[in-house]
């Protein structure tokens, strides 16, 4: 017996063409996204002027408002880019020290037990940067979500400033930005 209902045969059509819309969309979005934001260019220039010996490091990153505990490590530029590390976070080699004026840059990937409770993060929460030889207190002054070409958000500044970088988005195509000031 063969049904020839009219209304299931558009149902069908209708669902076949819902999926070829969501496959197309899909392998346009994995062509403009990364999974890592180490293929990120970073203007060297700006950064290699920097004095590496002169201050201490940031060595690791408190949020008590996220239960956030992290050790951070120097981020050697390699060709043109920072590397990223898998097991902490990463302070970019030749950007701003603690205590300091400068655009100091920490970052990590947005999984547990890294930056993803970032994305829970308020203007106005306190983070702490320790060194070994101090501790640094910051209030955060901005949240953004931009695309991973907008690097200006990792520029040096003239005043201190903090900027914690993550990945965000769907398939990780935009990248969260938080901006902290001294207090």
């Amino acid at each position: 017996m063969t049904n020839n209902n009219p209304s299931k045969l558009a149902l069908g059509v209708a669902l076949l063409m819902t999926g070829l819309i969501l496959l197309s969309v899909s392998r346009e979005t994995d062509v403009i996204t990364s999974e890592t934001f180490a293929q990120e260019p970073v203007n060297t220039e700006a950064f290699l002027g920097a004095d590496l010996q002169s201050a201490p490091y940031p060595e690791r990153i408190l949020i008590p408002s996220l239960g956030m505990d992290l050790k951070i490590e120097k981020s050697k530029i390699i060709g043109g880019y920072w590397e990223v590390f898998s097991d902490k976070a990463g302070w970019g080699e030749g950007s701003g020290f603690p205590g300091q004026p400068g655009n100091q840059v920490i970052f990590a990937h947005a999984r547990e037990g890294f930056f993803l409770p970032l994305r829970l993060i308020e203007v106005g929460t306190n983070i702490y940067i320790l060194t070994d030889s101090d501790w640094y207190e910051y209030k955060v002054t901005g949240i953004n979500e931009v695309s991973p070409d907008q690097i200006e958000v990792i520029a040096p500044t003239e005043d201190e400033t903090l900027t914690l970088y993550t990945c965000s988005g769907y398939k990780d195509s935009k990248r969260l930005i938080v901006t902290a000031k001294p207090i």
